[in-house]
């Protein structure tokens, strides 16, 4: 939840030191992985809060579960399917609008974004020079 990429370096180097000694294997996993863990800081900070959730996901799939479990042998597996579709259909109507939905296009563009900042060219150009 850190407001920036070098703010979530210190919280994962305080984190690495706090914990290293008591699940190494943990620490190392999380070490090796550092700059995947980081990568939502490429991204409009709007988008921050649905790319740190897998609530999305999980509702959805929570729904179908317990449906089909429910039917289960009751039904033929094409029956099944097209229960499955509709269940997601139904769950698609009470889902939040993505915040930020303007930057969508500038993400699939492959705008450059800092800290959740977007980052123009000009900008980059400037620092270079500097």
């Amino acid at each position: 939840m850190a407001e920036d990429r070098a703010s979530a370096h210190k919280a994962l180097d305080h984190f690495v030191q706090a914990y290293q000694a008591k699940y190494p294997k943990a620490v190392a996993c999380l070490e090796k992985d550092r700059e995947a863990l980081l990568a939502l800081y490429d991204f409009p900070a709007e988008h921050w809060m649905h790319i740190r959730t897998t609530n999305p996901i999980e509702s959805t799939f929570a729904t179908v579960r317990h449906r089909t479990g429910r039917a289960k042998g009751c039904v033929s597996r094409n029956t099944m399917l097209a229960m499955i579709y509709k269940l997601g259909m139904s769950v698609e109507k009470r889902w939040r609008r993505i915040r930020g939905f303007p930057y969508l296009a500038k993400v699939i563009e492959g705008v450059r974004f800092k800290d959740g900042i977007e980052v123009s060219s000009n900008t980059d150009d400037n620092r270079d020079a500097a």
